[in-house]
């Protein structure tokens, strides 16, 4: 396999040079580019093609959630990764909803995020243990903050569930016994409810809602 060609958007140099000298020692991994805002970061982008991009959440100017906003409309086959050294849950669900397929903080070990990494070539969400025990404190205990239009019914659940793992719309139905015509339909009917655009952010949706468990 090509190794998967990373983006790094972050603000401060040493931290995307710690990064790439990290990166460096992977056979999988290769770094295309470094930027330091929004705007150099799309540029980049739209440039370098890349399969990752590392965002940080908090850039001079345009923060990186509106920027994956932006990157993930313009080049929908790229994969948002935020990086952060907050863990609030709201800010979580609003870099999901822009796109991103992941959400890591800075603190983590370097040998958690080369395998957050690795899982996303696998299709994975990244998401950290640390972020995912956070998030699942918090729902149990403010499921009132999500509105009707989240509720997703049990057939969605399980379908979302085997997206999650990553099984194809064919392998879903003959999982549970139905059409392929209708798991497009819950899919279809899961990505309206939660305003998505794709499965793999509906997975990191779920798994980020407490609703799935993080699928190793």
């Amino acid at each position: 396999m090509q190794p998967l060609r990373l983006l790094l958007v972050d603000d401060h140099a040493l931290f995307r040079e710690g990064l790439t000298s990290l990166l460096s020692y992977q056979d999988d991994f290769i770094v295309v580019g470094g930027a330091e805002d929004a705007g150099s970061a799309l540029a980049q982008a739209h440039a370098l093609k890349p399969d990752i991009v590392l965002m940080d959440i908090e850039l001079p100017g345009e923060d990186g959630v509106s920027a994956t906003q932006r990157l993930t409309r313009e080049m929908p086959a790229v994969t948002v990764v935020m990086l952060t050294v907050r863990d609030d849950t709201q800010t979580l669900f609003e870099a999901i909803k822009a796109g991103a397929q992941g959400y890591l903080v800075k603190n983590m070990r370097s040998r958690e995020l080369l395998e957050q990494l690795r899982g996303l070539a696998r299709g994975e969400a990244a998401i950290s243990r640390r972020i995912a025990a956070r998030i699942l404190e918090e729902i149990r205990g403010q499921e009132e903050l999500f509105g009707p239009e989240e509720e997703l019914t049990a057939r969605e659940l399980e379908v979302l569930e085997l997206v999650a793992a990553r099984l194809s719309n064919a392998e879903i139905a003959g999982r549970l016994a139905i059409s392929e015509h209708t798991v497009k339909n819950h899919m279809k009917s899961i990505l309206s409810k939660l305003h998505l655009h794709n499965r793999r952010q509906a997975a990191a949706y779920g798994v980020a809602r407490g609703w799935l468990p993080r699928v190793r």
